[in-house]
């Protein structure tokens, strides 16, 4: 495997975003996620080779440790946070069409909800997984929703809740998407949500972590 990519893959499961940060301790000093993307890309290595080869498999352990409890939330911010570091550099390719991403994804808290952290985790490990992710911030209704997927058709639609009390618009916001666009797959998350609360609403899939909807999201395209 090629060595730049090799150590691109071990800086984001680590969480090492660049050559100044100071963590993780053992990689002081070294060139970091954002450093050895642009390296990659220097050295020939197609934007394509580099997501699937470092950023998808760092991403896919790193939620895969998640949902086993060997880390927790901060480790895996960090490897977030150094996944969307090597990002930067791909994007242009993404946004020229040079380079294919597998799908969109529509993601956001619902209304009346502010919390971000979650909804953030969630679309920074769908991103590392190979998708476009239009984040609609917090308190988003169905009509954010619905101008979202008039301009991105056939997009995946994301909901997450951290509030008992807003938990009841992801309801709403399900229906308003069933009325107009049927065929699209909607995914719910959050603390309190449960299966049985996915069933009842009518959504497509519920999981308690974030590998969980990046590997809904990759069945419905194998």
């Amino acid at each position: 495997m090629n060595t730049t990519l090799e150590k691109l893959m071990k800086c984001v499961e680590s969480g090492k975003i660049n050559r100044t940060s100071p963590y993780p301790p053992e990689l002081r000093e070294q060139d970091g996620a954002d450093e050895l993307a642009r390296k990659a890309l220097d050295e020939g290595t197609t934007p394509g080779e580099i997501l699937e080869g470092a950023l998808i498999p760092a991403m896919s352990a790193v939620g895969n440790k998640f949902s086993r409890q060997e880390i927790y939330v901060p480790q895996m911010l960090m490897s977030a946070r150094a996944m969307s570091s090597a990002m930067v550099h791909l994007k242009p390719y993404f946004l020229t069409g040079e380079t294919k991403r597998k799908g969109t994804v529509i993601i956001g808290t619902v209304t009346g909800d502010l919390h971000d952290i979650g909804k953030n985790l969630v679309a920074m490990m769908i991103e590392g997984g190979g998708w476009e992710v239009i984040d609609l911030g917090v308190d988003a209704g169905p009509d954010k929703f619905l101008k979202a997927l008039s301009e991105h058709p056939g997009a995946a639609v994301g909901l997450s809740a951290l509030l008992t009390t807003t938990m009841e618009n992801m309801k709403k916001i399900v229906s308003a998407v069933r009325e107009k666009n049927p065929t699209s797959k909607i995914l719910i998350g959050g603390a309190p949500v449960t299966q049985d609360f996915c069933n009842r609403i009518g959504a497509d899939f519920y999981s308690p972590d974030p590998q969980g909807a990046v590997n809904y999201l990759n069945k419905l395209i194998a």
